[in-house]
């Protein structure tokens, strides 16, 4: 398996981190005190997200030139 192939599968399974990270973001905001950790753990997949999605979406424009 390839890089890509990698970093697509490692793509999709930091989505669904990210997704349980917003989920749980969504409950916790409903409390008087709101914690940090919170909003890093939706925020830290979203970074890996934007990394992983650039090198996805430049792929196929990085393979035609070569």
């Amino acid at each position: 398996m390839g890089f890509s192939a990698w970093v697509r599968k490692g793509h999709r399974w930091v989505s669904i981190a990210f997704t349980v990270g917003v989920i749980v973001n969504l409950f916790v905001t409903g409390r008087p005190v709101y914690p940090a950790w919170a909003g890093v753990m939706a925020l830290g997949p979203l970074v890996l997200l934007l990394v992983s999605g650039l090198y996805l979406f430049a792929l196929p424009y990085l393979t035609r030139s070569r």
